[in-house]
C-alpha cells in the first residue's frame, strides 16, 4: 500500500461508487466488502487508520458473556458466529483463548458453568472448546497467580484473541487488494449533495493542504464515536445519537499474572466484567465503563478508573498490582447508541445501528470489533439501495483477509504479517542493521519501521510505535527511548529533514505521556 498511488487514484478516478467515511473497524470493514463485490471503493479517515477506538480494544474476539446474562441474545448469537468466521478468515491474526473464572462459592460455579455450556452450545460449529466445570486445585494450576482464600472451584472457557489495530491494517490491505482506495490524513470537509441528496463529499489532505471535490453515488458514515459530526453536517439540526463511553486498560509484566490462561471476573462492583488477558508477552487488565461528554482522538485515563482496576482485580489476585507496576495505560471510547432515559452507559446495549438519512446518507455505529464484518455487509447492502447500484452478493463470509496463513506465531516479531513476514524478514538483508531490536525490552526490529513507511502507510512516529508496532501500547517509556530513532529512519525513508524529526520526537513524547501511569 502505498499513499502516493492512493492519492494519483484519487485524482484521475471522475466518480466512485461507494465512498466511506472512518477508518476504523467498520469503515475498513465495508471498505472490504465493498471492494470485494466489485464496487468502486474510496476510503477516508481523518488521521490514521484505527488511530481511534479501534486500536484502543480488550483484544478480544467475543460473543460477550455479559450480554448473555443480560438477556441480549440476539447479539450473543451474531458476535459467536462473527468470531467464527473472523478466526477462520484471519488465523494469522487471532487465536482461541482459554479463560478461567474463578469462583468462591459452590452455587456460582455451577451458575458460571450452566451459563458458560449454554454459550458452547450457542457457538455451534463454531465452537472454539468445551466449557468445563473445574476444581480449586486446577484453577490454581492454569492461573497460578490467583486468590486462594475461599476458592471453591472455577469454570474453563474459550473465546478469542486478536490484535485490533493489526487487523484494521490488514483490512486495509485487503481492500487494497481487492481494487479499493484507502487514504489516511484525509479530511472530510463537508458532504456534496445534489438536489438535496448526498452525491459526494468534499475533503482536504491534512499533509499537502490540497482540496479535492469528490462525486460518489452513496457514502456511509462510519466514524464511531465522532458519529454526529458528520450528521450534522447532513442536518445541522441532528440531535446527537451517540453517547459515548471511556474504557480503561492497564498493561502489566507477565510475572503478576503467568501464564497462557486468561481470567474472567464475573462482577466488579459496578456490575462489569473485568479481564485479564496475556497479549504480546504482557498482560492487559480491563476494562472500565465512564460515560463522558467531551469526545477526543486521545483521551485520558481518570485516576479513579485506574483504582477501580487496581481494586477489583486484586480481590482476585496473590501478586497484587499497584500503580507502579503499569507499563502503560490505554483509554479507548465507545460510539454507545442513545436510548431515552438511559444514563449508565454500562447497561447500554452494544448492538449496531443504521439509518438513512433523507439525503440518502447511510449511517452505521455502535456494535464492537467481533461483530464489524456484519455491520459493514448492512452499511453496503444500505449504501447499494440508496445509490441504485446492481446488487452482488457479499462474500466476506469466506473471504481469507490479506497476509492469511494456517496460523498466528506470535514467538517471533513478524508474526502477525502473516504471509508478509517473510518479505518483512528479507529487509535485514537489504540493511544487516534493520535486523537490530528497537529496545532491548521488546521483540520489535528495525525492519518493521521500514515496511511499515514502505508499505503500510506510516505516516508519523507514533503511526509506528502506536499502531504498526504495538509499543506504546506495551511499554510506553519504552516508546519513548525509541522515538529518536524511529524518527530518524523514517524522515531518510520519506526524505525529511531535521526540523521534521525534531517535531515528531516532541510530539510523540507529548501523546507518550498519557500512556505513562504517571501521566494521570
Amino acid at each position: 500500500m502505498r499513499r502516493s498511488e492512493f492519492i494519483s487514484r484519487l485524482e484521475e478516478d471522475t466518480e466512485w461508487d461507494i465512498v466511506i467515511v472512518g477508518g476504523g473497524a467498520t469503515g475498513l470493514g465495508a471498505a472490504v466488502d465493498a471492494s470485494s463485490r466489485g464496487y468502486k471503493t474510496l476510503l477516508l479517515e481523518r488521521y490514521d487508520f484505527a488511530k481511534g477506538t479501534s486500536s484502543r480494544s480488550t483484544k478480544l474476539v467475543h460473543g460477550g458473556v455479559r450480554y448473555l446474562e443480560q438477556g441480549n441474545i440476539k447479539l450473543v448469537m451474531e458476535a459467536l458466529h462473527e468470531r467464527g468466521l473472523l478466526l477462520k478468515n484471519a488465523p494469522h491474526l487471532t487465536r482461541t483463548q482459554p479463560f478461567i473464572i474463578p469462583v468462591y462459592s459452590w452455587w456460582k460455579k455451577w451458575y458460571y458453568g450452566i451459563g458458560l455450556k449454554i454459550y458452547d452450545l450457542m457457538s455451534r460449529r463454531l465452537s472454539l472448546g468445551k466449557t468445563a466445570i473445574i476444581s480449586a486445585k486446577a484453577v490454581e494450576k492454569f492461573t497460578p497467580a490467583v486468590s486462594l482464600k475461599g476458592l471453591s472451584g472455577g469454570v474453563l472457557y474459550y473465546d478469542g484473541q486478536f490484535d485490533d489495530a493489526r487487523l484494521a491494517f490488514t483490512l486495509a490491505q485487503t481492500a487494497a487488494d481487492k481494487g479499493g482506495v484507502v487514504l489516511n490524513y484525509m479530511k472530510v470537509t463537508g458532504l456534496k449533495k445534489v438536489d438535496q441528496k448526498c452525491r459526494g463529499v468534499f475533503a482536504e489532505d491534512s499533509l499537502t493542504g490540497q482540496t479535492y471535490t469528490i462525486r460518489s453515488k452513496a457514502v456511509i458514515n462510519a466514524t464511531g464515536v465522532f458519529t454526529d459530526d458528520i450528521l450534522k453536517m447532513d442536518d445541522h439540526l441532528q440531535h446527537h445519537i451517540v453517547s459515548p463511553s471511556q474504557g480503561v486498560h492497564l498493561v502489566v509484566d507477565r510475572q503478576f499474572f503467568p501464564g497462557e490462561y486468561a481470567m474472567m471476573i464475573p462482577k466488579t462492583d459496578d456490575g462489569r466484567v473485568l479481564f485479564a488477558v496475556p497479549w504480546h508477552q504482557e498482560v492487559i487488565i480491563g476494562t472500565t465503563d465512564t460515560p463522558v461528554s467531551k469526545i477526543s482522538f486521545e483521551p485520558r485515563p481518570l485516576e479513579e478508573e485506574m483504582e477501580f482496576i487496581f481494586r477489583n482485580i486484586n480481590q482476585y489476585l496473590s501478586s497484587g498490582i499497584s500503580k507502579q507496576d503499569v507499563k502503560a495505560v490505554f483509554t479507548g471510547l465507545r460510539p454507545l447508541v442513545k436510548i431515552p432515559g438511559k444514563k449508565n452507559t454500562a447497561v447500554m446495549p452494544r448492538d449496531h445501528t443504521v439509518i438513512v438519512s433523507p439525503s440518502n446518507l447511510v449511517t452505521i455505529t455502535g456494535g464492537k470489533w467481533t461483530t464489524y464484518r456484519k455491520m459493514a455487509k448492512v452499511a453496503v447492502d444500505n449504501a447499494l439501495f440508496v445509490g441504485k447500484l446492481e446488487k452482488r452478493p457479499c462474500e466476506t463470509d469466506s473471504l481469507r483477509l490479506h497476509g492469511w496463513q494456517v496460523a498466528l506465531n506470535e514467538e517471533e516479531p513478524f508474526g502477525y504479517y502473516g504471509a508478509d513476514g517473510e518479505a518483512v524478514r528479507k529487509l535485514v538483508e537489504e540493511n544487516e542493521r534493520w535486523g537490530e531490536k528497537l529496545h532491548a525490552a521488546l521483540p520489535y526490529i528495525k525492519a518493521q519501521v521500514i515496511w511499515a513507511v514502505r508499505n503500510e502507510m506510516a505516516i508519523t512516529v507514533e503511526d509506528v510505535l502506536a499502531r504498526r508496532i504495538r509499543m506504546l501500547f506495551l511499554n510506553a517509556q519504552a516508546a519513548l527511548d525509541c522515538a529518536a530513532e524511529v524518527a530518524a529512519m523514517m524522515a531518510k525513508e520519506l526524505g525529511r529533514e531535521d526540523s521534521w524529526q525534531e517535531e515528531q520526537v516532541k510530539d510523540f513524547t507529548e501523546l507518550a505521556k498519557g500512556y505513562l501511569p504517571g501521566g494521570v
